[in-house]
């Protein structure tokens, strides 16, 4: 938010607002306003909203944009392009890993965006995932076995929805259908829904509107407590992989006797 502050300060005085009269127009104390404008305080993702729409401006904007004299703002039709991310930083400036559990699944869908809340989220750090943005989601049902209902799918933010890769993984996070896990079935185009897959093939596969989607992660890796149960029957793979083993062991005991 490293414009905020100024941004805040730039549009009160263009609208000829004290920062009592400003925060009588947004029934807030005045003390936060100074605070806003000073970068002592932060405020959360729904005082952004109404500061945005009070402004007629975008969250991403009022953010990121340096507003002044000179500045002009975006068309309302490229609002619903911009995506607003919030992640989590260590001790050391590396990004977190935050997880969603079940019980949080339902909140994520109103605090995706709201650095407070997504920063009340458990956090853990994986060494192999270090350049980009990665997040936890724990999923349940058994539409998508043969991983059993409560495993963690480790996914990596996908900023460019085009780069969707029809057959893979994904988490979907939609208005509608909350946080799924599943397999794309359709490229991006505005003009189509995006088609959804189960693995499990009782589940028929359905279509969400893209304008419900909120954001999409890439699945890297799943965490599980349930180990794999061994085959029941061996399958013509194993079969030949014992074969071939089988034959080596004995080239390698023909050899020795020579």
């Amino acid at each position: 938010m490293n414009n905020l502050a100024s941004n805040l300060k730039y549009l009160r005085k263009t609208k000829k607002l004290t920062q009592q009269l400003f925060a009588n127009e947004l029934q807030i104390k005045r003390s936060l306003v100074g605070a806003y404008e000073e970068k002592r305080a932060e405020p959360k993702y729904e005082l952004l909203q109404r500061f945005a729409e009070f402004y007629n401006i975008s969250i991403d904007e009022l953010l990121n944009d340096k507003i002044n004299e000179k500045w002009t703002p975006k068309p309302k039709s490229d609002w619903a392009n911009v995506r607003v991310l919030s992640i989590t930083v260590d001790s050391k400036n590396q990004e977190n890993i935050e997880l969603v559990s079940a019980k949080a699944s339902a909140g994520y869908l109103n605090g995706y965006a709201d650095p407070e809340y997504v920063g009340e989220l458990p956090k853990f750090y994986l060494p192999i995932f270090r350049q980009g943005t990665f997040r936890g989601f724990e999923i349940r049902g058994d539409s998508m076995l043969p991983l059993e209902s409560g495993t963690i799918v480790i996914g990596q933010y996908l900023d460019d929805w085009s780069n969707l890769r029809l057959g893979e993984t994904y988490i979907i996070i939609s208005k509608n259908d909350g946080i799924v896990y599943k397999r794309i079935g359709s490229k991006f185009r505005d003009d189509k829904p995006l088609h959804l897959l189960s693995d499990n093939p009782i589940y028929e596969p359905y279509s969400i509107p893209w304008e419900d989607v909120i954001e999409i992660w890439t699945a890297k890796a799943f965490i599980s407590t349930s180990f794999p149960e061994p085959t029941a029957e061996p399958t013509l793979e194993n079969i030949t992989s014992m074969v071939v083993q089988m034959q080596r062991s004995i080239s390698d005991l023909q050899r020795a006797k020579v």
